[in-house]
């Protein structure tokens, strides 16, 4: 089933609360909460505090996306703050067992991400021990940038990976999305697109919302 999971990283944080109420009222499936650390990625995005007032408002499950160093040091404590899903960048730890197990613990929903440059055969060894992979298909850090095209390359792979290995695994992806290429991204494989701008910035954001969720 195709779902969309419009990241909160787009949206107007003078007005939180109306924002995070208009994805309450679409066909929205999960909220997408993107944590950076000025480190990992050379920008900030909020902490713990936003994270806890998300989990107040939102009445759709919370996928919180780590981009930063060490995420085996905080990941419990996004959980507690009300996560639904964890994911952090394998290229971020030397071994992800230790972090993945953690989130476990708790009873979230595990996920790896990786970036562009970062071979996608990585994940082969994971790919049955967590819940989701998040293909990143623009650089993390920063909204706004473009599709990279061969991500749909590596959707396919993993698709038939996780076919071939008979697994349960999710594919999520997240950069660029947008009306125009949603159709593309579900076909290569995907299971959950993460739509930033083109929600939030969109002149009828849940429209928006709807065309990606149901392109086809």
């Amino acid at each position: 089933m195709q779902q969309i999971a419009p990241s909160i990283l787009s949206a107007d944080f003078a007005h939180l609360s109306e924002e995070v109420q208009r994805i309450n009222l679409s066909e929205a499936d999960l909220l997408h909460v993107d944590v950076m650390d000025g480190v990992f990625v050379p920008n900030l995005s909020f902490g713990f505090p936003v994270m806890e007032a998300l989990h107040r408002y939102s009445t759709k499950p919370l996928d919180v996306h780590l981009m930063i160093v060490h995420p085996e040091k905080y990941v419990e404590r996004f959980c507690d703050a009300g996560a639904w899903s964890v994911g952090f960048h394998l290229e971020a730890v030397d071994d992800p067992t230790e972090a993945l197990q953690l989130i476990r613990n708790k009873g979230v929903r595990t996920c790896l991400t990786i970036n562009p440059d970062i071979d996608v055969h990585r994940l082969d060894a994971w790919l049955d021990q967590v819940d989701m992979v998040l293909l990143m298909s623009v650089f993390a850090g920063f909204g706004g940038q473009s599709f990279i095209d061969n991500t749909l390359d590596k959707i396919r792979y993993v698709r038939a990976e996780i076919t071939r290995r008979h697994l349960s695994t999710l594919i999520e992806v997240d950069g660029g999305v947008n009306i125009q290429n949603a159709s593309a991204i579900y076909a290569a494989g995907a299971d959950i697109l993460v739509a930033g701008n083109a929600v939030f910035h969109a002149s009828d954001p849940l429209e928006a919302i709807r065309q990606i969720k149901y392109a086809h």
